[in-house]
C-alpha cells in the first residue's frame, strides 16, 4: 500500500512485520510440532495464531461502526493516528518480551480453539492482517486519533481508533514472541 502519511506507513510496516514473521514461524514447521504444547494449559503455536486470528476480528468489529460514523460525521484526519498518554501506555502493556506479572489470562471471548491445525490457524491470521489493512487504507483519512470505540473486552473504556490499531500490533508482536518461545521448546534437541 503506498502510503504518504508517515504515522499509517509505520502502522502498515508493523503489520508487514508480523506477517513476515509469522511465515517464517510456520515455515517448515510441521503440523505435530505448530499443535505442541509445553504444558496442559499452556498454548500452542497454533492456538497463538488462532488467538490473534479472533482477537484481531473481535477489535476490527468493534472499531468499524465508530468509523463509519465518524465519516458520516466528517470527522477526517486532523492529527496524526497516534495513541493518547493511556493508550500508549496499554498498548505497551502488550509488547513482549511478557515478564511473568504481565501475563493474563485471555478473556473467553478471544480464546483459541482447543486444537486448530497450523494450516488453518496461519490462514486465519493472514486473513486478518488483510482485513486490518483494508481497515487502514479504507479510514486513514479519518480522525483515528480523535474517534473513540469501546474497548471489546475491557467493559466501560474506549480507547481511539488510533489507539486500537496500535494495541492490535503490539498484541501481535507479543503472541508471535510467545508462539516463536513454544517453537523452540517444540523443536527436538541434538545431542
Amino acid at each position: 500500500m503506498a502510503v504518504s502519511l508517515p504515522d499509517i506507513a509505520d502502522l502498515d510496516a508493523q503489520l508487514d512485520a508480523a506477517e513476515r514473521d509469522a511465515r517464517l514461524l510456520v515455515e517448515n514447521l510441521a503440523e505435530e510440532r505448530g499443535c505442541w504444547h509445553a504444558e496442559a494449559h499452556s498454548w500452542s503455536v497454533a492456538q497463538c495464531l488462532d488467538h490473534l486470528a479472533i482477537t484481531n476480528k473481535v477489535y476490527l468489529g468493534a472499531m468499524k461502526e465508530p468509523a463509519i460514523r465518524g465519516r458520516a460525521a466528517g470527522r477526517f484526519r486532523r492529527r496524526p493516528a497516534l495513541p493518547g498518554i493511556v493508550g500508549k501506555w496499554f498498548a505497551a502493556t502488550m509488547e513482549p518480551p511478557v515478564r511473568a506479572h504481565s501475563k493474563m489470562r485471555a478473556p473467553r471471548k478471544i480464546r483459541p480453539n482447543d486444537s486448530p491445525s497450523l494450516t488453518d490457524a496461519f490462514g486465519r491470521f493472514s486473513e486478518s492482517q488483510n482485513e486490518i489493512r483494508s481497515y487502514l487504507s479504507t479510514n486513514s483519512d479519518l480522525d483515528l486519533a480523535g474517534i473513540r470505540f469501546p474497548n471489546p473486552l475491557v467493559h466501560g473504556i474506549r480507547f481511539s481508533l488510533a489507539t486500537g490499531l496500535h494495541i492490535i500490533t503490539a498484541h501481535e508482536r507479543r503472541h508471535l514472541w510467545q508462539a516463536w518461545r513454544v517453537r523452540r521448546a517444540a523443536e527436538p534437541t541434538s545431542s
